[in-house]
């Protein structure tokens, strides 16, 4: 392409965006709205499963040992859990540690009558996941390892988080999917009306030669404008409540700061940036191209 049918088009593309003023607005506004509504679904869910994600954390895997079984079987024990994918760290506990634990938690000031430490046989590995769903494979080999004796681990408490995560995945999907459909249908009808007002103006081009990919060209660029300035509206939205949001919640349920760790807002819009522009031009490009295609036959 030619540097001043470049600019011809690239000028068409903002003139076309002004032609059709009502309808221009009309669908920077709903897909503003769209992606407002992205985005906040989207610093909601990452908050979301960031909290789940230290949960998960929270969740360990005890494995006791045989008695008697020596210092060495023990730390080889050890190694061959920490080479395992699934477990992002492993804490040995000693019986002393577990006396000492169990002590402050339980007993107080009652723990003076004990002369020995009744949880001789107690030491342990503490293994936590870096994803609870792989608690049971880690369990079966873990029962699988001579010289270990038993294994806690709350199987409840994975599968509920298992199961969050999942939920949410899936609602993620179904959501963005009817996002990007309405944004999609409205960029095709604003597209469609700027082709009817114009299309005696495209019948001269056509007739004096003008190729498919001239005439196309400028509603392509047109929808891209509007995906991209109604990419930008909801960001700077969100990006001036985020923090507010956050401090809010933090502030009134403070009795759950202790669960509630949220994302900062440079880490939301390192992703929320590129990928609601992406959705944005790229719902703009799709849209266009699909409807000059459909109604551009002249």
């Amino acid at each position: 392409m030619r540097i001043n049918t470049f600019f011809y088009t690239l000028r068409q593309g903002f003139r076309n965006i002004f032609r059709n003023k009502w309808f221009t607005l009309a669908s920077i506004a709903t897909i503003s709205a769209c992606l407002f509504l992205f985005g906040l679904f989207y610093a909601v869910v990452s908050n979301f499963q960031h909290i789940v994600k230290n949960a998960e954390q929270g969740v360990s895997v005890t494995v006791f040992f045989q008695e008697g079984l020596e210092d060495s079987r023990i730390q080889e024990i050890g190694e061959m859990i920490a080479r395992r994918t699934e477990v992002s760290n492993v804490h040995f506990v000693s019986a002393e540690e577990a006396w000492e634990s169990f002590k402050a938690d339980y007993l107080g000031e009652y723990a003076d009558g004990f002369t020995e430490n009744p949880l001789a046989d107690s030491a342990n590995y503490q293994i936590y996941l870096s994803d609870v769903s792989m608690q049971p494979a880690l369990v079966t080999y873990l029962e699988s390892i001579e010289g270990v004796r038993k294994v806690n681990r709350s199987e409840v408490t994975a599968r509920t988080l298992t199961g969050v995560n999942a939920l949410v995945a899936y609602v993620s999907v179904g959501i963005i999917a009817i996002l990007l459909a309405v944004s999609i249908f409205l960029i095709s009808n604003t597209v469609t009306i700027g082709i009817s007002v114009r299309k005696e103006e495209i019948n001269i081009m056509k007739y004096i030669g003008a190729t498919d990919f001239f005439v196309r060209s400028p509603f392509v660029i047109e929808g891209m404008l509007i995906g991209l300035i109604g990419a930008a509206i909801p960001l700077g939205i969100i990006y001036l409540l985020y923090n507010i949001v956050m401090e809010y919640i933090v502030e009134r349920f403070s009795a759950l700061s202790h669960l509630l760790s949220f994302l900062t807002v440079e880490q939301i819009f390192n992703v929320l940036i590129p990928v609601s522009i992406g959705i944005g031009v790229g719902i703009g490009f799709f849209g266009s191209i699909t409807t000059v295609r459909k109604h551009l036959r002249v």
